[in-house]
């Protein structure tokens, strides 16, 4: 596979659709992948092979910023640390599966950049093991944006 170089020419958004557009064709079922910024809750960059509308990518946006950094969340976050000893402003959730009736819902959060996440939206006859080693190695080569 030829990556591209996350040091090479490009700014931020185009290392980001660069992102988006590999986890979409390189993950195993993918139907669509995206990148939300956690500080704004806005949608960075999607594709899908279906089109939606603005209002349900909005959400989702939104609904990722509450999955990851929602109050509660944060607190669970916090009581962990504080119990296992760990002195970091680092988020504690890294990765979250969600399944819904016919989809897998991939959130991961960007090594080096946790103020973006990138989602992956697979049929649920994914096989899981694949979906979470395919998008890891996509972010792990691609993702240092």
């Amino acid at each position: 596979m030829n990556t591209p170089s996350n040091k090479g020419p490009g700014n931020l958004t185009d290392r980001i659709g660069i992102l988006v557009k590999m986890l979409r064709s390189e993950v195993p079922d993918c139907i669509a992948s995206g990148a939300i910024d956690m500080t704004t809750g806005m949608l960075l960059a999607v594709q899908t092979v279906d089109n939606h509308p603005a209002e349900v990518l909005d959400l989702l946006a939104a609904a990722t910023l509450e999955l990851f950094q929602g109050r509660n969340v944060v607190m669970i976050e916090e009581i962990w640390k504080e119990r296992r000893g760990v002195r970091t402003d680092a988020h504690y959730f890294q990765e979250i599966l969600v399944n819904s009736e016919n989809l897998a819902h991939l959130f991961v959060r960007l090594d080096g950049r946790d103020d973006v996440v990138v989602v992956v939206v697979c049929r649920k006859s994914v096989n899981v093991g694949m979906l979470m080693a395919q998008a890891r190695r996509v972010v792990r080569e691609v993702g240092r944006v």
